[in-house]
């Protein structure tokens, strides 16, 4: 009877999970902390078959954590959440000239506390502990159920599109319902190649979940190595990151023009980012407008990135 109101009691709370995130316009998913060596094994068997770039590997994947940490040595779950997110803009002025520039909708990290704080103060009051997980979250995402990969390796979610970020985290909540499903494609992708012929790099291969990272316009704009020769500048098309894909595909077709927030920076300003001031060398109002993007720590790549978007006239 005890183990029956115990498990009665934990469905409640994950009900209340579920439902404080669908106030917000959030979803959610809470599986089991077993696959957390699911996840490892997933990653591994790729990188053992060849399917990652090593570059991209250390760049991205390697810093993982799949062990149970010290501060939450009970962990008995996994919560991965999404949440909705909008491009945003992003104005230059430099020699006479306004250059509008996008940022792609996961880079703002400000819904990040919004979502853990709505799941903390359900978790809390009712003993439990919650902890950002550093975990493949998009891969996360699919085999929870919470999401499908599109051909271009990013994933769809329903009512969303591609449009929002997702955060993982680790709790000590028991994991009432343990789905975990195989890899699932988009039902609309097996009729469409919208994202492969727009892909100017030819990164997104036709049957496979995985595109040639090594060639995609977002590995290469967020990492500070000098451009390939083979990227045509005239291929960029935001300040971080790349839309190409997301803008051809039918499933984003609501979000297409789905901006919020919009920070704009003087030519003075512009100026000093293109010669690579140090943050402490910004004045304070440019600081803070770099940190309302959350681009203060993107500084090693984004005066090179403005420089090739201002060369081809961007605007």
């Amino acid at each position: 009877m005890g183990e029956r109101n115990m498990t009665s009691g934990i469905s409640q709370i994950t009900k209340q999970v579920y439902s404080g995130l669908k106030q917000k316009g959030y979803t959610g998913r809470i599986v089991s902390i077993r696959h957390l060596d699911d996840l490892k094994e997933e990653i591994e068997r790729r990188r053992n078959q060849g399917v990652f770039d090593e570059a991209l590997y250390q760049e991205y994947l390697a810093g993982f954590e799949f062990g149970i940490p010290e501060h939450l040595p009970d962990a008995k779950s996994l919560v991965i959440t999404s949440v909705p997110q909008p491009q945003q803009r992003v104005n230059f002025n430099f020699k006479g000239r306004s250059y509008h520039l996008t940022v792609p909708p996961t880079y703002s990290h400000k819904t990040d506390e919004i979502v853990e704080n709505i799941l903390s103060d359900i978790l809390k009051p009712k003993g439990f502990n919650l902890y950002p997980a550093a975990v493949p979250e998009k891969l996360l995402a699919v085999r929870s159920g919470l999401a499908k990969y599109g051909k271009n390796n990013i994933t769809y979610i329903e009512g969303m599109g591609s449009f929002y970020r997702l955060k993982a985290f680790l709790s000590d909540l028991p994991a009432i319902e343990d789905n975990w499903f195989e890899l699932r494609l988009l039902e609309q992708c097996n009729t469409c190649n919208a994202c492969v012929k727009k892909c100017p790099t030819g990164a997104i291969v036709p049957r496979r979940f995985l595109v040639q990272a090594e060639k995609c316009l977002t590995f290469h704009t967020e990492r500070p190595n000098e451009f390939p020769d083979w990227i045509e500048p005239s291929w960029h098309n935001c300040l971080i990151g790349c839309m190409y894909c997301q803008l051809a595909c039918p499933a984003n077709k609501r979000f297409f023009r789905w901006f919020e927030g919009e920070e704009s920076f003087t030519e003075k300003e512009t100026k000093l980012i293109l010669k690579g001031t140090s943050p402490n060398q910004l004045p304070q109002a440019t600081v803070e407008k770099l940190k309302r993007l959350y681009l203060l720590y993107q500084l090693d790549v984004i005066p090179r990135n403005l420089d090739v978007l201002i060369e081809q006239g961007s605007s």
